[in-house]
């Protein structure tokens, strides 16, 4: 659905009309409006000048319809297919949603579209020596590259480290930053309809697996945490980002991914608490075997 208002005069009526229907406002999502008994539940989600809604029962999605046509100018889009240039599949046993045609119209903007697919997107960069040359590159070019790809994660965790890697050098880019990006786009070349399925059947278990590196950047020597949660078998939060501290020992590094992975997890479950589950936290962020896995309860 799409209103045509100011967004925030709009928004501080819309706010007023659901809050009088009985809806509540998220507390940590403040564009998030639920409302539920018993048996099923609806949520509105707005953002600008959009709103998609979903229900467990499709009779309260057609009378939401109907209430909120009746208050404001709008064109009902029909079944949820294109949001923000997410892609999404909606089918009897689940969601797929993906960006391949962004994907394509990237590697259209940056003249890549002939490019050799390359299998991984990120390969751990070498010592140079200093008679190697590395000269400065266009920084725009740069960063606008890096802006394309940060969108792109949305739906494409497979290359969050990659990108996190290359975003690190923004200010003052250089030819070899300049390649790391582009293999990232050849990757995309070669995989360009990866995405995230959410399947229908599946438990409410939530889970959360963390990792890190020791000293991987070699200008620092900072380490680099890496996590993500699932819900059942549905992917919803991905991170990976550089630690603020420099990691005396790969179990110091290890504790401080924990520690993250921990509190993306309570994070997490306050947010279900707030569509009214109970609480699906099974109390333990997982990591690979051989590093520290830590708990919390």
């Amino acid at each position: 659905m799409v209103l045509h208002q100011a967004p925030r005069a709009w928004y501080a009526r819309l706010s007023t009309f659901m809050l009088k229907h009985n809806y509540r406002r998220g507390t940590i999502d403040k564009t998030l409006f639920i409302k539920k008994n018993s048996r099923d539940i609806i949520l509105v989600q707005v953002y600008v000048d959009d709103i998609i809604f979903c229900s467990t029962n499709q009779t309260w999605c057609d009378e939401f319809e109907v209430l909120i046509k009746g208050e404001f100018e709008m064109s009902a889009m029909g079944e949820l297919t294109f949001f923000l240039g997410l892609q999404v599949t909606q089918q009897p046993d689940g969601i797929f949603i993906s960006q391949d045609k962004y994907v394509q119209d990237m590697l259209r903007r940056f003249d890549m579209e002939n490019v050799r697919p390359a299998t991984t997107p990120f390969e751990a960069s070498k010592p140079k020596s200093k008679d190697e040359p590395d000269d400065a590159v266009n920084v725009h070019l740069y960063r606008s590259m890096i802006g394309s790809l940060m969108y792109l994660i949305a739906s494409r965790p497979d290359i969050q480290f990659a990108v996190s890697a290359c975003s690190r050098h923004q200010v003052t880019p250089l030819t070899s930053n300049l390649n790391a990006v582009k293999k990232i786009f050849k990757y995309l070349k070669g995989q360009p309809k990866l995405g995230l399925w959410y399947p229908r059947d599946s438990p409410f278990v939530l889970e959360a697996y963390s990792d890190s590196d020791y000293a991987g950047s070699h200008g620092d020597r900072k380490s680099t945490t890496g996590g993500c949660q699932f819900l059942g078998r549905r992917l919803i939060s991905w991170q990976c980002k550089k630690q603020t501290i420099v990691a005396t020992s790969s179990t110091e590094a290890e504790y401080v991914a924990a520690a993250s992975c921990c509190g993306q997890m309570i994070h997490t479950d306050d947010k279900i608490l707030i569509l009214g589950w109970l609480s699906v936290f099974s109390g333990v962020a997982r990591v690979p075997t051989g590093s520290v896995t830590g708990s919390y309860w």
